[in-house]
């Protein structure tokens, strides 16, 4: 039944999200972003390499140019929160394990004259967060 209605979900302009069925349209309560990225896949390595995501509702989307990662860091914790655009405005959060697993598989690139700790899927450059220069 979760597979069949979040077939039917959608973003509304407004940023919220919508139910729609052929007879009507109903918007719902999400408290931050509707599916969860729960395993991760990689083919091939570096450069090279292409990662996707399965999501709670069995969903597999790939990472790259169309359905990119971003990382929200909280203000008050600084604790990253990463997600991965499913299309049509629609976002995954990656769990915590499959967060871990994704930085473990970084590397440190140079990106706009900043130092970045990110990866490569199907050619795209994800920067997974900045690092810092540590004099010593």
């Amino acid at each position: 039944m979760v597979c069949l209605f979040a077939g039917m979900m959608c973003r509304a302009e407004d940023g919220g999200y919508l139910l729609a069925t052929p007879d009507e349209v109903g918007r719902i309560e999400v408290e931050d972003v509707p599916f969860l990225a729960v395993e991760m896949f990689v083919c091939g390595c570096g450069r090279e390499a292409t990662i996707s995501f399965r999501t709670n509702v069995d969903a597999i989307v790939t990472l790259d140019a169309d359905h990119p990662l971003r990382v929200v860091e909280n203000p008050e914790t600084g604790e990253p929160s990463p997600y991965v655009l499913v299309g049509d405005g629609l976002e995954a959060r990656l769990t915590r394990s499959v967060y871990y697993d994704l930085v473990a598989r970084g590397w440190e690139e140079d990106l706009g004259g900043e130092r970045v700790h990110g990866l490569w899927s199907r050619g795209t450059f994800f920067p997974l967060g900045r690092l810092d220069d540590h004099p010593g």
